[in-house]
Protein backbone atom coordinates (compact mmCIF):
# COMPACT_ATOMS: atom_id res chain seq x y z
CA UNK A 1 0.00 0.00 0.00
CA UNK A 2 1.24 3.29 -0.86
CA UNK A 3 0.06 6.77 0.93
CA UNK A 4 -0.02 9.68 -1.21
CA UNK A 5 -0.34 13.14 0.80
CA UNK A 6 -0.58 15.82 -2.27
CA UNK A 7 -3.10 16.12 -4.78
CA UNK A 8 -0.18 15.99 -7.76
CA UNK A 9 1.09 12.63 -6.89
CA UNK A 10 -2.08 11.16 -6.64
CA UNK A 11 -3.20 12.48 -9.81
CA UNK A 12 -0.27 11.02 -11.74
CA UNK A 13 -0.54 7.68 -9.89
CA UNK A 14 -4.04 7.45 -11.47
CA UNK A 15 -3.40 8.85 -14.49
CA UNK A 16 -1.02 5.86 -15.03
CA UNK A 17 -3.23 2.86 -13.90
CA UNK A 18 -5.85 4.67 -16.28
CA UNK A 19 -3.41 4.59 -19.48
CA UNK A 20 -3.79 0.56 -18.24
CA UNK A 21 -7.38 0.20 -18.67
CA UNK A 22 -7.85 -0.11 -14.87
CA UNK A 23 -10.85 0.17 -13.06
CA UNK A 24 -10.63 2.27 -9.86
CA UNK A 25 -12.85 1.92 -6.47
CA UNK A 26 -13.12 4.30 -4.11
CA UNK A 27 -13.69 4.97 -0.33
CA UNK A 28 -13.92 8.48 1.04
CA UNK A 29 -13.49 8.75 4.49
CA UNK A 30 -12.75 10.97 7.64
CA UNK A 31 -10.52 8.00 9.15
CA UNK A 32 -11.15 6.23 12.33
CA UNK A 33 -11.98 3.37 10.21
CA UNK A 34 -14.54 0.89 11.36
CA UNK A 35 -16.33 -2.33 10.09
CA UNK A 36 -18.98 0.02 8.27
CA UNK A 37 -16.11 1.30 6.06
CA UNK A 38 -14.01 -2.01 6.38
CA UNK A 39 -17.09 -3.52 4.35
CA UNK A 40 -16.85 -0.62 1.63
CA UNK A 41 -13.42 -1.24 0.71
CA UNK A 42 -13.69 -4.91 0.78
CA UNK A 43 -16.33 -4.34 -2.13
CA UNK A 44 -14.62 -2.20 -4.03
CA UNK A 45 -11.52 -4.84 -3.51
CA UNK A 46 -14.09 -7.63 -4.96
CA UNK A 47 -15.40 -5.43 -7.98
CA UNK A 48 -12.08 -3.29 -9.04
CA UNK A 49 -8.79 -4.01 -10.10
CA UNK A 50 -7.66 -0.88 -7.76
CA UNK A 51 -8.68 0.41 -4.66
CA UNK A 52 -7.83 3.98 -3.05
CA UNK A 53 -9.44 4.68 0.41
CA UNK A 54 -9.14 8.83 1.10
CA UNK A 55 -8.77 10.14 5.01
CA UNK A 56 -9.67 13.70 5.33
CA UNK A 57 -11.51 15.33 8.30
CA UNK A 58 -13.10 17.87 5.67
CA UNK A 59 -13.31 21.01 7.92
CA UNK A 60 -16.38 22.50 5.51
CA UNK A 61 -18.72 20.10 6.62
CA UNK A 62 -18.65 21.21 9.96
CA UNK A 63 -20.66 23.78 11.56
CA UNK A 64 -18.93 26.62 13.68
CA UNK A 65 -19.79 24.75 16.78
CA UNK A 66 -19.65 21.25 15.84
CA UNK A 67 -16.92 18.51 16.68
CA UNK A 68 -14.68 18.64 14.03
CA UNK A 69 -11.76 19.54 16.87
CA UNK A 70 -12.96 16.47 18.82
CA UNK A 71 -13.93 14.26 15.49
CA UNK A 72 -11.57 11.26 16.33
CA UNK A 73 -8.38 10.53 14.82
CA UNK A 74 -6.00 7.77 14.72
CA UNK A 75 -3.86 7.49 11.36
CA UNK A 76 -1.78 4.85 12.16
CA UNK A 77 -4.59 1.98 12.99
CA UNK A 78 -5.97 3.58 10.27
CA UNK A 79 -3.41 2.34 8.10
CA UNK A 80 -3.05 -1.09 9.53
CA UNK A 81 -6.44 -1.59 9.06
CA UNK A 82 -6.18 -0.54 5.17
CA UNK A 83 -3.54 -2.68 4.67
CA UNK A 84 -5.09 -5.42 5.88
CA UNK A 85 -8.00 -4.90 3.49
CA UNK A 86 -4.95 -4.94 0.71
CA UNK A 87 -6.17 -1.48 -0.19
CA UNK A 88 -3.47 0.01 -2.87
CA UNK A 89 -3.22 3.74 -2.27
CA UNK A 90 -3.99 5.94 0.60
CA UNK A 91 -4.90 9.63 -0.12
CA UNK A 92 -4.24 11.48 2.85
CA UNK A 93 -3.82 15.29 2.50
CA UNK A 94 -3.51 17.58 4.60
CA UNK A 95 -6.18 20.87 5.15
CA UNK A 96 -3.20 22.80 3.56
CA UNK A 97 -3.24 20.44 0.42
CA UNK A 98 -7.11 20.60 -0.36
CA UNK A 99 -7.64 23.92 0.44
CA UNK A 100 -4.51 25.87 -0.16
CA UNK A 101 -6.60 29.00 -0.47
CA UNK A 102 -10.12 30.33 -0.20
CA UNK A 103 -12.33 28.96 -2.54
CA UNK A 104 -13.64 30.70 -5.30
CA UNK A 105 -16.19 28.47 -6.44
CA UNK A 106 -18.34 26.09 -4.15
CA UNK A 107 -21.12 23.29 -4.58
CA UNK A 108 -24.09 24.85 -3.41
CA UNK A 109 -26.62 21.63 -2.94
CA UNK A 110 -29.96 22.76 -4.17
CA UNK A 111 -32.49 19.65 -3.04
CA UNK A 112 -32.49 16.87 -0.67
CA UNK A 113 -30.72 19.03 1.95
CA UNK A 114 -33.74 20.85 4.04
CA UNK A 115 -35.02 17.89 5.72
CA UNK A 116 -32.95 15.48 8.39
CA UNK A 117 -29.85 15.82 9.01
CA UNK A 118 -29.61 18.86 6.33
CA UNK A 119 -32.41 21.06 8.42
CA UNK A 120 -30.15 21.56 11.77
CA UNK A 121 -26.86 21.93 9.47
CA UNK A 122 -27.32 23.70 7.20
CA UNK A 123 -23.99 24.20 4.51
CA UNK A 124 -23.30 20.88 5.46
CA UNK A 125 -24.23 19.18 2.34
CA UNK A 126 -22.40 21.92 0.49
CA UNK A 127 -19.22 21.19 1.82
CA UNK A 128 -19.99 17.38 1.77
CA UNK A 129 -20.41 18.10 -2.06
CA UNK A 130 -17.49 20.39 -2.61
CA UNK A 131 -15.23 17.31 -1.09
CA UNK A 132 -16.57 14.55 -2.96
CA UNK A 133 -16.26 16.87 -6.42
CA UNK A 134 -12.80 17.67 -5.64
CA UNK A 135 -11.93 14.27 -4.57
CA UNK A 136 -13.91 12.62 -7.72
CA UNK A 137 -11.65 15.10 -10.04
CA UNK A 138 -8.26 14.24 -8.29
CA UNK A 139 -8.99 10.28 -8.28
CA UNK A 140 -11.37 9.97 -11.27
CA UNK A 141 -12.99 6.70 -9.81
CA UNK A 142 -14.57 3.64 -11.89
CA UNK A 143 -16.94 3.55 -8.85
CA UNK A 144 -17.33 5.24 -5.01
CA UNK A 145 -18.54 3.21 -2.15
CA UNK A 146 -20.74 5.14 0.36
CA UNK A 147 -22.28 3.68 3.44
CA UNK A 148 -26.67 4.01 3.62
CA UNK A 149 -26.16 4.86 7.07
CA UNK A 150 -25.34 8.31 5.94
CA UNK A 151 -28.59 8.14 3.21
CA UNK A 152 -29.53 11.62 3.11
CA UNK A 153 -25.27 11.71 2.09
CA UNK A 154 -25.96 8.94 -0.62
CA UNK A 155 -29.17 10.95 -2.00
CA UNK A 156 -27.02 14.34 -2.59
CA UNK A 157 -24.02 12.39 -4.22
CA UNK A 158 -26.27 10.49 -6.19
CA UNK A 159 -28.23 14.05 -7.28
CA UNK A 160 -24.06 15.55 -7.61
CA UNK A 161 -23.49 12.45 -10.01
CA UNK A 162 -26.19 12.76 -11.78
CA UNK A 163 -26.84 16.57 -12.50
CA UNK A 164 -23.19 17.17 -13.36
CA UNK A 165 -22.59 13.83 -15.50
CA UNK A 166 -19.81 13.04 -13.34
CA UNK A 167 -18.55 9.37 -15.19
CA UNK A 168 -18.68 7.41 -11.85
CA UNK A 169 -20.67 4.89 -10.43
CA UNK A 170 -22.52 5.33 -7.00
CA UNK A 171 -22.60 1.67 -5.06
CA UNK A 172 -24.83 2.46 -1.28
CA UNK A 173 -23.88 -0.25 0.73
CA UNK A 174 -25.99 -2.04 3.53
CA UNK A 175 -25.78 -0.20 7.37
CA UNK A 176 -22.83 -2.61 9.21
CA UNK A 177 -24.28 -3.07 12.84
CA UNK A 178 -22.97 -4.06 16.26
CA UNK A 179 -24.29 -7.19 17.49
CA UNK A 180 -26.87 -5.70 19.34
CA UNK A 181 -27.67 -3.70 16.60
CA UNK A 182 -26.48 -0.40 16.81
CA UNK A 183 -25.33 1.45 13.81
CA UNK A 184 -21.16 0.96 13.43
CA UNK A 185 -20.12 4.78 13.70
CA UNK A 186 -16.57 6.60 14.48
CA UNK A 187 -18.47 8.66 16.93
CA UNK A 188 -19.99 5.44 18.35
CA UNK A 189 -16.88 5.82 20.89
CA UNK A 190 -17.84 9.12 22.32
CA UNK A 191 -21.22 7.53 24.14
CA UNK A 192 -20.77 7.43 27.77
CA UNK A 193 -21.36 3.80 29.01
CA UNK A 194 -25.02 3.76 30.21
CA UNK A 195 -26.22 5.54 27.09
CA UNK A 196 -23.88 3.26 24.89
CA UNK A 197 -26.07 0.51 26.79
CA UNK A 198 -29.20 2.05 25.77
CA UNK A 199 -28.44 3.05 22.01
CA UNK A 200 -29.02 -0.12 19.68
CA UNK A 201 -33.28 0.97 21.42
CA UNK A 202 -32.52 3.59 18.45
CA UNK A 203 -32.41 0.67 15.62
CA UNK A 204 -35.13 -1.08 17.62
CA UNK A 205 -37.87 1.34 17.01
CA UNK A 206 -37.36 1.72 13.53
CA UNK A 207 -37.86 -1.91 12.93
CA UNK A 208 -40.81 -1.79 15.28
CA UNK A 209 -42.23 0.97 12.75
CA UNK A 210 -40.84 -1.08 9.57
CA UNK A 211 -42.52 -3.98 10.81
CA UNK A 212 -45.83 -1.94 11.84
CA UNK A 213 -45.75 -0.43 8.40
CA UNK A 214 -45.42 -3.65 6.53
CA UNK A 215 -48.39 -4.87 8.62
CA UNK A 216 -50.70 -2.01 7.14
CA UNK A 217 -49.86 1.09 9.27
CA UNK A 218 -50.37 3.44 6.54
CA UNK A 219 -49.71 6.63 9.24
CA UNK A 220 -46.71 8.18 9.03
CA UNK A 221 -47.67 10.67 12.25
CA UNK A 222 -48.60 7.32 14.13
CA UNK A 223 -44.96 5.25 12.75
CA UNK A 224 -42.98 8.25 13.80
CA UNK A 225 -44.89 8.84 17.59
CA UNK A 226 -44.59 4.92 17.94
CA UNK A 227 -40.14 5.57 17.06
CA UNK A 228 -40.13 8.49 19.75
CA UNK A 229 -42.35 6.72 22.60
CA UNK A 230 -39.24 3.68 22.43
CA UNK A 231 -36.67 6.26 22.17
CA UNK A 232 -38.08 8.33 25.10
CA UNK A 233 -39.04 5.89 26.79
CA UNK A 234 -35.89 3.97 27.00
CA UNK A 235 -33.05 6.88 26.89
CA UNK A 236 -32.22 9.52 28.18
CA UNK A 237 -31.11 11.34 24.53
CA UNK A 238 -32.74 14.03 22.94
CA UNK A 239 -34.69 13.56 19.51
CA UNK A 240 -33.71 15.56 17.04
CA UNK A 241 -35.64 14.37 14.21
CA UNK A 242 -38.01 11.50 13.20
CA UNK A 243 -39.34 11.72 9.96
CA UNK A 244 -40.51 9.81 6.81
CA UNK A 245 -39.82 10.46 3.15
CA UNK A 246 -39.51 9.16 -0.41
CA UNK A 247 -36.34 8.06 -0.96
CA UNK A 248 -33.80 9.20 -2.79
CA UNK A 249 -36.13 11.93 -3.51
CA UNK A 250 -36.36 13.04 0.15
CA UNK A 251 -39.86 14.66 -0.29
CA UNK A 252 -42.34 14.23 2.03
CA UNK A 253 -45.41 11.83 1.40
CA UNK A 254 -49.40 11.89 1.09
CA UNK A 255 -49.24 8.32 0.71
CA UNK A 256 -46.87 6.03 1.78
CA UNK A 257 -45.67 3.90 -1.52
CA UNK A 258 -42.32 3.35 -3.46
CA UNK A 259 -39.20 3.74 -1.81
CA UNK A 260 -39.57 5.21 1.57
CA UNK A 261 -37.05 6.13 4.23
CA UNK A 262 -37.76 6.30 8.18
CA UNK A 263 -34.99 8.07 9.65
CA UNK A 264 -34.07 9.42 13.07
CA UNK A 265 -30.82 11.43 14.97
CA UNK A 266 -30.77 11.08 18.63
CA UNK A 267 -28.36 13.87 20.63
CA UNK A 268 -26.46 12.47 23.97
CA UNK A 269 -24.42 13.80 26.13
CA UNK A 270 -21.15 13.76 23.61
CA UNK A 271 -22.50 12.83 20.55
CA UNK A 272 -25.71 12.70 17.58
CA UNK A 273 -26.31 9.22 16.32
CA UNK A 274 -28.25 8.92 13.40
CA UNK A 275 -29.79 5.78 11.91
CA UNK A 276 -32.47 4.71 9.22
CA UNK A 277 -34.53 1.96 7.44
CA UNK A 278 -35.02 2.45 3.54
CA UNK A 279 -37.71 -0.25 2.52
CA UNK A 280 -39.92 -0.48 -0.32
CA UNK A 281 -43.86 -0.88 0.03
CA UNK A 282 -45.96 -2.32 -2.90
Amino acid sequence: MKIITTIKEMQAIIAAQKSQEKSIGFVPTMGFLHEGHLTLLNRARQENDLVVLSIFVNPLQFGPKEDYAEYPRDFERDRALAEGEKVDFLFYPAVEEMYPHELSVKVTVQDRTDVLCGKSRPGHFDGVATVITKFFNIISPTRAYFGKKDAQQVAVIEGLISDFNMPVDLVAVDIVRENDGLAKSSRNVNLLPQERQVAPVLYQSLQAAEAALHEGEQNPIKLIEMIREMINKETNGEIDYVQIYSYPQLKPLEKLEGTIIIALAVKFTKVRLIDNTITNID
